[in-house]
């Protein structure tokens, strides 16, 4: 399993435009939030207490973050849970408004995505390596650390790693 450096790494080489970075803090969490709609909708009772597809999806998720920084994994685990809140109450609202919600959220995220890559000059991290659709949550919680000056070393590996990449 490639470390927390070496993800984030790649996926930087790809994301070095602020524009780019901004439209992928709206981009990447509406695009989550749009995939949790349907998947809440599909439901198994255990124990008495129902658990969906989203629940479930976010909890695999996390082991891999979990697995990569537990101080960043922290964090996403309070987004992720508020993402998976957020669509359980969307998809509460029923399949008509769900389905709407989702294809504002899912389409106007990728359109803000693409319009990054646009100020980037550069294509998507997804369209060399698909699994970088894990990877872009952590990265943007990530950033917010090293915005507030944590884990200063681990940003300026990650941007050299990137740097390098980026010149290949």
């Amino acid at each position: 399993m490639k470390t927390l450096e070496q993800q984030m790494a790649f996926y930087a080489a790809y994301h070095q435009d602020a524009r780019n970075k901004a439209t992928h803090f709206i981009g990447v969490p509406a695009i989550m939030l749009s995939l949790f709609i349907p998947l809440a909708w599909l439901r198994i009772e255990l124990g008495g207490v129902a658990i969906s597809a989203a629940m479930l999806f976010a909890a695999a998720v996390l082991v891999y973050y979990f697995l990569l920084d537990v101080p960043v994994a922290l964090a996403m685990l309070l987004i992720t849970g508020i993402l998976v809140w957020s669509g359980e109450r969307i998809a509460a609202q029923g399949a008509a408004q769900g389905w709407i919600w989702f294809g504002v959220l899912f389409v106007g995220g990728w359109i803000l995505q693409l319009a990054g890559h646009a100020f980037e000059g550069r294509k998507p991290a997804l369209a060399d390596n698909l699994f970088q659709i894990f990877v872009a949550p952590i990265f943007l919680c990530a950033e917010l650390f090293f915005a507030l000056g944590y884990k200063p070393k681990l940003h300026a590996d990650v941007q050299e790693h990137a740097l390098r990449m980026r010149q290949k």
